[in-house]
């Protein structure tokens, strides 16, 4: 787990404002006129409608996104009964998470009452404020009533965490890990070390799931729960066995299942011995498991382990699952949430561990490559896709069962609405996907040597957007694969400097120097440039033995640039440019030139805009470009800025169709208010700028950079501009998403061209 002194925790929770949530305003409240609406007078008139209508405070208020995180501190973390005050930076935390996995508002509160019938009727008396209320580390058994009470006499989704998180979680995890070593739920023996809540809970939902009460043993301190005890109270005599055991080293011999809910180290590696092949075992007591990863290790090869902790294997993480449960709830306005509920989210979460886990995922947890397997069959908490994936699945199964007072019938405008909550929401590029898939594409990838180039054609093949082509030495590119557990199935691998490859360079080497003969390229030249990636690759692109062409991880800029220039050629003109598509939470901007052209003439500015127009348009939006500078319309007289102006001018004269203005600086370009106010002449009034064409290569590189890097917007690009076919030079060390998102986007501008040249031939005939 992650290391850190306690004056650091303590120095976390003090500095600056001290805390972990604040309450911001979603309203303006700059003007007097502002705050009249948000208080007296305006206030009363939403107030009155709720009064006739007490479902009208979803649409009038923040109820319908604000959770209660309620505990009263008698079972906090490990640190048991440490009172309400002192469990309050839990909550807090509780908070954090709600908000930044899911949107959701919260407010804690900590409820200084034991008495389980004191604590239901406050909870009560304040739930018409909240939308939802998650319960929190509330001792056994009081936590049982208060849940059940709560409930039984509220209409909204009420959830003890403690108890149905882990269960949820660990229930996912369990039905992965039986499938991967051939088992049924149904039939496998259940050691549960533990009968508190979350003992509890967890039983209860793997018997929905299918395990049989037959099969499953539970142990308290005092041994195993069986009908021969006389001292079991009614929360765990439904679980009491009438097998003849008494400790937990004869419930586990045996057994294919132990999930420990207790204390450290009570299961000894003798125990782990005596179970059945390929054991499953979940050691959640924290911070030390019932056993330790390392002795589990070395007492069993063929188990499936899982703990508490995220510095081993396979955390059971309650992160996973009650942001997105509360989220679907609160979405389908649900009046509680039920057993159905709990079990579509525990099988969503199973289901999103099957699928190609994501770069960013991989990147946060510094690991090669997850993969659903004995060592990853839980997601991991920061994978973003558990949003969208769990929360649709939870409204769902809530409408399904009758306890929703809202329908979600567009799930396609549900699961746009999940990604601008948090800012991942990105149609175009889900377009881009879906586009590639109907007709994927063959797809060199020139730098095979590089892991981040193998990892993106292994996800490009399961994303079924293309067909990749590897080049490079099939041995060395094989133990890179292995180093870094890349599956190379499937996937093409082109040995350019091998002997078989002689025929192809020489064909290859004809076709560019009678090409180029005029240009300075001869026969033996070109023969030589046939054993370099970058010009053999853009030859198979060239001769139509490829459709698409993706470098420049390590390449140099200046050679793969000459190499499209020599083999691929310009479409029009004399300039190729550029483009970076931003999505940032206010909409989707591009950006230009950001790679090729360093010091643009009025000539070059020209040929960019148009470029870039054609581009924005090819991508499904109306370009309103603005042309950057530091100066405006006029105001100064640097070669720069004179440049864009004259750039400016001559748009305006010879290519009127295209809606653009300039030179500006950025604010004035994203500002529109602000840019009529004091330039009421522009042409882009009533415009909001989508599009900006920079000065020079540092502007345009650094701005994209900056906001990219700040977590300000996601990126796509750089797109290249005006080269006869589709060849994409990346930037260096570009991720591996970075990479599957151009391969995306070369798929698409390869349909074009093949339609195009269909377009053409059918003209000629």
């Amino acid at each position: 787990m992650a290391k850190f002194t306690r004056e650091e925790a303590l120095l976390y929770h003090s500095q600056g404002k001290p805390g972990k949530i604040e309450v911001i305003p979603t309203k303006p409240y700059s003007s007097q006129r502002d705050l009249s609406l948000a208080y007296s007078p305006g206030v009363a008139e939403p107030c009155l409608e709720i009064e006739k209508n007490a479902d009208a405070a979803y649409e009038y208020t923040s109820k319908g996104n604000l959770v209660a995180v309620i505990s009263n501190g008698t079972a906090v973390l490990g640190l048991g009964d440490i009172g309400a005050a002192a469990g309050k930076p839990v909550m807090e935390g509780k908070g954090l998470l709600f908000k930044i996995f899911a949107g959701i508002d919260v407010f804690d509160i900590e409820i200084n009452e034991k008495d389980p019938e004191k604590f239901v009727q406050v909870v009560k008396a304040i739930s018409p404020t909240f939308g939802g209320i998650n319960l929190e580390d509330i001792k056994a058994p009081e936590c049982f009533e208060i849940e059940e009470r709560l409930k039984k006499e509220l209409d909204i989704p009420i959830m003890h965490d403690d108890q149905h998180g882990t269960a949820i979680i660990s229930a996912a995890g369990l039905i992965n890990a039986l499938e991967l070593i051939g088992k049924k739920i149904e039939t496998v023996r259940i050691v549960v070390n533990g009968a508190g809540a979350a003992a509890s809970s967890c039983t209860q939902l793997y018997m929905a799931l299918g395990a049989k009460l037959e099969n499953i043993v539970m142990l308290d301190s005092k041994g195993v729960i069986s009908k021969k005890r006389s001292d079991l109270n009614s929360r765990k005599l439904p679980f009491a066995t009438d097998r003849n055991i008494t400790t937990l080293e004869e419930a586990v011999k045996d057994a294919d299942v132990f999930v420990g809910l207790s204390v450290a180290n009570v299961l000894s590696k003798e125990m782990l011995r005596s179970m059945n092949a390929n054991p499953v075992v979940f050691a959640l007591a924290n911070p030390n498991p019932e056993i330790s990863y390392e002795d589990a290790m070395e007492a069993r090869q063929d188990l499936i382990f899982a703990t508490g902790r995220s510095d081993y294997p396979n955390q059971i993480n309650n992160v996973l699952g009650f942001p997105y449960i509360f989220r679907g709830a609160l979405d389908s306005r649900a009046t509680c949430i039920n057993e159905e509920m709990k079990v579509a989210a525990v099988r969503a979460i199973a289901e999103l561990t099957k699928k190609p886990v994501p770069d960013v995922v991989n990147s946060a947890y510094e690991l090669k490559q997850l993969r659903f397997g004995r060592d990853y069959i839980i997601p991991k908490p920061l994978d973003p896709r558990l949003l969208t994936t769990v929360s649709p699945a939870v409204a769902e199964a809530a409408m399904k069962s009758g306890v929703a007072r809202r329908e979600i019938s567009d799930w396609g405008a549900y699961d746009t609405q999940l990604r601008k909550l948090m800012g991942m929401d990105n149609k175009m590029l889900r377009r881009f996907f879906d586009t590639a898939r109907q007709n994927p594409k063959r797809v060199v990838f020139t730098e095979s040597n590089h892991v981040n180039m193998l990892k993106a054609a292994e996800m490009a093949l399961a994303e079924k957007i293309c067909y990749p082509v590897l080049l490079g030495n099939e041995e060395k590119i094989a133990n890179i694969a292995a180093e870094n557990d890349v599956d190379l199935t499937g996937i093409e691998i082109v040995n350019l400097r091998h002997d078989r490859e002689e025929k192809r360079r020489v064909e290859f080497a004809k076709y560019l120097s009678q090409k180029r003969s005029r240009e300075g390229i001869s026969y033996d030249e070109a023969f030589e440039k046939m054993f370099e990636r970058n010009y053999f690759g853009m030859m198979m692109v060239e001769t139509g033995q490829a459709d698409a062409l993706i470098t420049g991880v390590y390449s140099k800029y200046a050679e793969t640039i000459k190499a499209a220039k020599d083999i691929i050629g310009i479409r029009k003109g004399k300039t190729i440019a550029a483009m970076q598509i931003l999505n940032t939470k206010k909409g989707t901007l591009f950006l230009a030139d950001t790679l090729f052209t360093r010091n643009p003439s009025t000539e070059d500015l020209v040929e960019i805009t148009k470029l870039t127009n054609d581009a924005v348009k090819f991508f499904a939006h109306d370009p309103v470009i603005a042309m950057l500078s530091y100066s405006n319309f006029g105001s100064e007289d640097t070669p720069n800025a004179v440049s864009t102006h004259e750039a400016v001018e001559i748009l305006h004269k010879n290519y009127p169709e295209i809606v653009v203005d300039g030179e500006m600086q950025i604010n004035f370009a994203l500002n529109r208010r602000l840019r009529e106010k004091k330039y009421p002449f522009t042409t882009l009034t009533d415009k909001k700028v989508n599009t900006l064409i920079f000065p020079n290569v540092d502007s345009a590189n650094l701005t994209y950079k900056m906001l990219t890097e700040m977590g300000i917007a996601n990126s796509i690009g750089p797109i290249q501009l005006g080269l006869n076919k589709p060849i994409h030079i990346l930037d260096v060390e570009s991720s591996v998403q970075d990479i599957v998102n151009m391969t995306a986007i070369a798929v698409l501008d390869a349909i074009v061209e093949e339609q195009r040249s269909k377009s053409k031939q059918a003209g000629k005939i």
